[in-house]
């Protein structure tokens, strides 16, 4: 089975996939957010080509657990894909992905214009990942 991954952002949207075991997470294309229309057909392209079963959404909890303005936001976006694509979707913990995957590749010496443009892509492996390595669990 084949799963999405998504690292939502109001600008772009981070995604990733899984291989058909659900072993590992491999980041595709970053989605760069123009139109709730372009982001349906996107995301219509790369559930049908990658035949995807289930999608995980990273949901950012603050470090003390409680849930944010953000998190509002990424339920609201889950809810649209699941409508849209009745598919399940998972939200997932993730907090500081997005640092996490700065760090990664500033550590890797990747020059901060290519940072910007594959930090989204790596925080949506990093969400996958750790999903995949919880062994799919979900709350």
């Amino acid at each position: 089975m084949r799963i999405l991954g998504v690292d939502y952002g109001e600008k772009r949207i981070g995604l990733a996939v899984s291989d058909e075991l659900g072993l590992t997470a491999q980041g595709i294309p970053t989605l760069i957010r123009k139109t709730k229309k372009n982001d349906l057909e996107i995301f219509r392209q790369w559930i049908r080509h990658y035949s995807v079963q289930k999608i995980v959404v990273g949901y950012p909890l603050h470090i003390d657990g409680s849930e944010g303005i953000q998190c509002e936001k990424v339920s609201r976006f889950a809810r649209w894909l699941a409508e849209t694509f009745l598919l399940p979707v998972m939200k997932w913990p993730e907090t500081l992905t997005t640092k996490e995957a700065e760090d990664i590749l500033r550590t890797s010496g990747v020059h901060w214009r290519k940072r910007k443009e594959k930090v989204d892509q790596l925080a949506a492996c990093l969400i996958l990942q750790s999903y995949l390595d919880a062994g799919g669990k979900c709350e």
